[in-house]
Formats: structure tokens, sequence, C-alpha cells
């Protein structure tokens, strides 16, 4: 594979650089940006770009994206449930614990592990760690994924995000009963400046909208189905926190201890999206896990004998 350039217009002044690339390239994380523009990739006006260097109107910002480096992953035997396949793109349904891509300290039994023993060629666009990754779930979500195998693909369902035409639906269980039932969560969010592993709804975070609509009441806790607009780190997590409902297993974000689950009850069961190649309107859906579905019956059987 070949490197690739792209030459953008400035048409905003003020911005920094890395911010400026951002906006022109969403399919691309902030760091995977930054570390390109420091690895010489990046230039203004054909002299090298600093991150923090301010565009100005009518500057000539041009990107270099290299090939992807040889990874340094191995393969593994994972087993990954795949909903849905074409010659772009995969959805597939990860299992809660099954971190998505590796890190630091942390290089095997990743999705992307299992992900390329069953395909050795994904998108290089997220970077050498993040091969075909197009968004991400927490280690101990379960649910849907989209997970691109060309770099057109990529940039079609990045774009896709950015526009917000895919649309994502998942069902949680929180503490409480939330009062508004149904309501939109617009709270910025950013880094939890006294807890790294946390955010935190921060003023001067990032845009953050989350719809719920409570769909079943318990004794103690909610069935919500959340719509995110858009997809932060966390976001589902910190918005309902942030309303006094936290999700139910999710010792994160709350102190409260239940014996219903092991860990927090968030599911990604719908994803919609448009197909890169023809426009075609697609929608996948993913059951309950077991372990979620046995919580949900063990409350349902409680208001039955309650009742009865």
């Amino acid at each position: 594979m070949t490197s690739r350039t792209q030459e953008f217009s400035v048409c905003k002044a003020g911005l920094r650089v890395d911010q400026f690339l951002g906006f022109c390239c969403p399919d691309m994380t902030r760091s995977r940006l930054a570390n390109l523009i420091r690895g010489g990739h990046a230039t203004i006006n054909s002299l090298l770009a600093k991150p923090s260097q301010k565009v100005r109107l009518g500057d000539i910002v041009t990107l270099t994206i290299p090939p992807p480096t040889q990874l340094g992953l191995e393969a593994e035997d994972i087993p990954i449930n795949i909903l849905y396949e074409n010659e772009d793109l995969m959805v597939v349904d990860k299992p809660w614990g099954l971190t998505v891509h590796p890190a630091p300290g942390h290089q095997s039994h990743t999705l992307v592990n299992g992900l390329l023993a069953l395909r050795p060629n994904f998108s290089g666009i997220g970077g050498v760690q993040r091969p075909g990754i197009v968004h991400r779930l927490d280690k101990d979500t379960s649910g849907l994924m989209l997970v691109a195998k060309n770099d057109a693909a990529h940039h079609s369902l990045a774009m896709q995000l950015q526009k917000r035409i895919i649309h994502k639906h998942y069902v949680a269980l929180v503490w409480g009963k939330p009062n508004p039932a149904t309501g939109v969560v617009e709270a910025a969010i950013a880094r939890d400046l006294r807890n790294r592993k946390r955010m935190a709804v921060v003023p001067q975070g990032r845009e953050s909208v989350t719809n719920y609509e409570t769909v079943e009441v318990f004794p103690e806790v909610s069935l919500v189905e959340v719509r995110p607009v858009t997809g932060r780190t966390h976001q589902i997590r910190v918005h309902l926190t942030s309303i006094g409902h936290p999700l139910v297993g999710d010792t994160l974000y709350s102190n409260k201890k239940t014996d219903l689950v092991e860990r927090q009850f968030l599911h990604a069961e719908k994803l919609r999206f448009e197909l890169p190649s023809t426009g075609e309107i697609l929608e996948v859906s993913s059951p309950l896990p077991s372990d979620l579905q046995r919580a949900l019956d063990f409350l349902r059987k409680m208001v039955v004998d309650t009742n009865s």
C-alpha cells in the first residue's frame, strides 16, 4: 500500500491545526492526527505544522497518511459473532468482557486480535492498533459494532457518524425511576481530572447529547432505551449518572452494589446506517445477551410474585 495525501483549504481561522484536521478527517482520532502532525506528515502552506499551531484564512493544509505499518499484533482464535458482512464492512456482536483494541500493556485477547484471525486486511485509517475500528464499545458493554474492511468504507462510515446518519440504540438498566420518563440529556463531557479512568460532565467539554425513554419500571430499577446522538467516551454512563440514574452494575460511576449482573447493564441492540457502496439503509439487531436477559426475567418474576 502507498501513502495517501489530502489537501484542505482553510475557510475558518483560529482553530489549531489538529482541531481543523479533526473536522476534515472525522474517520481519524484526534490523538492519531496529533501523532501524524508531530511525525512530520502535515504541512501548512508547504511548511511543517505543529499540533498547536493555528490556521489562518486561506491556508492550505496538507496531510499525508502513511501506509499502515506491519501490525505487531497476533491473530487469535477468539469467537466473534458476525451478524452481517459484505465487501466493505462487518457488523459484529461484541461480547462483554472483551476489549475492542490493544493498548499499552494489553496487546492480546482483544476484538482486533480476533478479527485479524478472521480477515487479515482491514482499513488502516484507525492506525496500527485499531485496524477497521470505526467506533468503540466499552469492555463490559455488549452489542453491535461496525468494522470497516477498506479505507473508502471507513471514511464513509465515519462521515455518517459525523453527520449523525448512523443511529445507535442501546438497552440499559438504571437505578431509580427517571423523571421525566422520556428526556434528552445535553451536557458536555471531558476527562475527569480527579480520576483519569472516568469521564465527567464539564462545561468546557465536548458537546454530548443522549436521548432516553423509560420502557419498564421495577422496584428500585428501570429499563430504558437509550439513543445517543453523539459518541463520546462513556457518554451513556456519564449522562445517566448525571441525572441521578447510573447503570446497574457500573462500579466506575456508582457505589451501589447488586447481585443482578456481573457487569454494567448496557447493550448496543440496534444499528441503522447506509451501506457505503450503494447508499441502501440497513438495520441490524442483536438480542439481549443471556446474562442481561436472566436479570430481566428475575425482575419480572419478582413483580408477578408480588402482585399474585
